[in-house]
């Protein structure tokens, strides 16, 4: 699938919701067409981690026909060859609203087989009640670079704006941090519409300028691409700058349409995101 051919996916197309199980609206993305604008070949990534997704909108029905509500956290590797377009995981979901099932057990496999199949790799699911503690939202931790005193006007996204903090003289000033901001915006590149989101990179290494940084943060405001391949532009930008000893690159974006989407992409196993946010 080219990036002429988006233009064909559900989403900005007038749709008629199905209220009974139908795993065919699931529409896969192939992630190696953006991954190539970047220089990023299959097989041989710079990166690991995964896409959390977070579903708000889902119900189903018991064997009494009883509606059951339940809001689910869906895990995508990196390494998965497609991802699934966002408004066809909205309408499958919503496609079990009126399917009898005769367990939350039988809905989170169904919902594991039915995404690893669209995938192409293990989908790994969680059902949470909808007072679950996992659903509390926190204050970001880290250091927000928002609040700097910077001036530009580059609304593209330009890796010429990243630079090592001078103050370090030629080795560079070594530190381990987290930065943050809550001015990324990128826009939805099928429908133009401003997708909004928190972005965090934590590293250990040179350290970054912050001014350089946020100025590149917000040079994303008129870029279009998916929240995915938005995060992994992210982190080969940050990877080309400099040799980081370690590099983590995630953002949590608002939701939309009952679902949002957090990618996660670093140098090491084992990287987690930040605790769910305030605007999510």
């Amino acid at each position: 699938m080219e990036r002429e051919d988006w233009q064909n996916l559900p989403l900005g197309q007038e749709t008629r919701y199905e209220s009974q199980y139908n795993p065919q609206l699931l529409h896969p993305i192939p992630r190696h067409v953006s991954r190539a604008h970047l220089g990023v070949m299959e097989g041989n990534l710079p990166f690991v981690g995964y896409d959390e997704w977070w579903g708000f909108e889902l119900s189903w029905l018991n064997c009494k026909g009883v509606p059951q509500v339940a809001v689910a956290r869906f895990r995508f590797p990196a390494t998965s060859p497609q991802m699934v377009e966002s408004k066809s995981f909205k309408l499958y979901l919503n496609s079990l609203n009126q399917t009898e099932f005769g367990s939350r057990d039988e809905v989170r496999d169904t919902l594991a087989s039915d995404l690893s199949r669209a995938a192409g790799a293990e989908v790994g699911v969680t059902l949470h009640d909808v007072a679950s503690e996992e659903l509390a939202v926190h204050q970001p931790r880290g250091f927000c670079v928002d609040q700097l005193d910077i001036e530009t006007h580059r609304y593209q996204p330009d890796a010429a704006l990243l630079k090592l903090d001078s103050k370090g003289g030629a080795e560079g000033h070594i530190v381990e941090e987290t930065l943050y901001s809550h001015l990324l915006r990128s826009n939805c590149p099928v429908t133009g519409q401003p997708d909004w989101a928190t972005v965090f990179v934590h590293y250990q290494g040179p350290a970054l300028d912050r001014e350089g940084f946020l100025a590149y943060v917000v040079s994303f405001r008129e870029h279009q691409d998916f929240h995915e391949h938005c995060v992994e532009r992210i982190f080969c930008d940050l990877d080309a700058l400099a040799q980081f000893k370690s590099l983590t690159v995630c953002a949590r974006y608002t939701r939309r349409g009952g679902l949002d989407i957090n990618p996660l992409r670093s140098k090491k196993e084992g990287a987690e995101l930040p605790p769910r946010l305030a605007r999510q």
